[in-house]
């Protein structure tokens, strides 16, 4: 094959792989899509291989997947049927870790956890943090615009990176690995990339900013009587615990009920059953003086009756556990079964009614359903699983109507940080306006002419 032959004379034998030799695992991702045989997998150790690469494959008119871990949940880095796979796991590495300036220069085929240990040796923290961190790469959380547990302390992917490289679908490289916070020189160019999910450019280094390390981190695991405690609590612990605040987790009672009953290695932390389940971490410098201010206002919660109850962790094992509760979602295939997630944003206000809506819409139209409700609610981020019992194959279409057509009603977004890859491009108008929808096509069109770049990713060009 043309491709083929042309691909092993730009990188050299041995750097291309076919058919029985390319790997199951690059030939989907965490989608749950089925898998796609890729006419050819390369998997560049440099900037410079990854350029020549995707100059070949321009030339040629080849379409092009990226992938890095391989955990996206929407299909955006499942292989297009004739396509080549590019896989950035060779290109992996911390460069620099620049104490002065707080930067950590990094290849984007790194394994998040290996960036987030090398920040800390230097101590430093980087606030990204996933539940696939031991799996997904860089790289692919930062084309992503990843959000994760502490957006609401930190932001998204995007606000933790100064400097990018990126390759173009022609192969022209465009570095410009600044450490600088005040750069305003022209255009910001790497904001194109950032949650771009390679269908703009293929990104291969990044600077990113370091945070100094957290000197003490402490939880709570709170029970509320109704929605607007929950609410209250966000508004009085933005004002009262100000930036010790870093995650604000919500859990609906059947979350809460399903994970107790049937996860592994949890406990309850409270006594009794509560109208919601909130897990409000803090991090702070030092615990002589941080540990009683988080106290002090849980205890003014309690007396103003925001919180029904509150379980303090005394230990890091204790924040461990709590978070077990929540990091449990892992095990939804065995708790409840077949099922679909759903990463949804939503003005805060509109949540609960939301949520009443979504459950009374899927039981009318599938009784029985189990919908479970919870989330990075700080930051507006709801994610809602739901299994269908009785039925040969999951009805995701109907579902996903119902859902998002939910959510444009209420003014929310299908996509609060996981992407739109394949798997959501076709709701995309449920939270852009055709105007936005229009200028991504002609950015696709004026970066990428021949589509070869995650072709039927996020938008086709105009």
């Amino acid at each position: 094959m043309e491709i083929v032959r042309a691909l092993e004379a730009a990188l050299g034998p041995g750097e291309v792989l076919v058919g029985a030799a390319i790997p199951e695992r690059n030939r989907t991702d965490w989608s749950g899509l089925g898998p796609v045989l890729p006419v050819a997998l390369v998997r560049p150790r440099s900037t410079e291989a990854v350029a020549a690469a995707l100059r070949v494959c321009h030339q040629l008119s080849v379409p092009v997947v990226p992938q890095g871990g391989l955990t996206g949940l929407c299909g955006g880095a499942r292989p297009s049927p004739g396509a080549v796979v590019l896989s950035l796991e060779r290109l992996s590495g911390v460069e620099e870790i620049d104490p002065a300036m707080a930067t950590m220069t990094v290849r984007a085929g790194t394994p998040l956890e290996l960036v987030q240990k090398a920040a800390e040796e230097a101590g430093f923290l980087v606030p990204l943090d996933l539940g696939a961190r031991g799996s997904c790469a860089i790289g692919g959380n930062l084309s992503t615009n990843a959000g994760g547990n502490r957006v609401i302390r930190y932001g998204m992917a995007r606000e933790m990176v100064l400097g990018l490289e990126v390759v173009l679908a022609d192969g022209t490289v465009v570095s410009n690995l600044n450490k600088m916070i005040k750069n305003n020189a022209g255009f910001d160019l790497k904001q194109l990339f950032l949650g771009s999910e390679g269908t703009l450019g293929v990104i291969t280094r990044a600077v990113l900013r370091l945070w100094p390390l957290p000197g003490f981190t402490t939880a709570a695991f709170c029970g509320l009587r109704d929605f607007a405690s929950v609410v209250r609590l966000l508004e009085e612990a933005r004002a009262g615990l100000g930036p010790l605040l870093s995650a604000f987790e919500v859990m609906w009672p059947r979350f809460y009920d399903l994970i107790l009953a049937h996860a592994t290695g949890v406990r309850p932390p409270l006594s009794g059953r509560h109208g919601y389940y909130v897990l409000l971490e803090a991090q702070g410098t030092e615990e002589r003086f941080d540990a009683p201010r988080f106290e002090a206002f849980l205890e003014r919660m309690l007396e103003a009756g925001v919180l029904a109850d509150a379980a303090v962790a005394q230990s890091r094992a204790d924040v461990k556990a709590f978070w077990a509760i929540r990091d449990a979602v892992a095990e939804w295939n065995r708790i409840i079964g077949p099922h679909f997630g759903y990463d949804l944003g939503l003005p805060i206000g509109a949540t609960e009614r939301f949520a009443r809506e979504a459950e009374a819409a899927l039981e009318a139209r599938f009784p029985g359903t189990v919908a479970v409700f919870f989330g990075h609610l700080g930051d507006s981020n709801l994610h809602v699983v739901v299994h269908v019992p009785g039925v040969a194959e999951q009805p995701y279409e109907a579902v996903t109507e119902i859902l998002y057509g939910l959510v444009r009603a209420h003014g929310g977004t299908i996509s609060a940080e996981h992407g739109i890859g394949t798997l959501k491009k076709a709701w995309l108008g449920h939270a852009r306006s055709p105007a936005e929808i229009a200028l991504m096509a002609r950015l696709k069109a004026a970066l990428d002419p021949k589509g070869i770049l995650n072709p039927g990713k996020v938008v086709d060009p105009a």
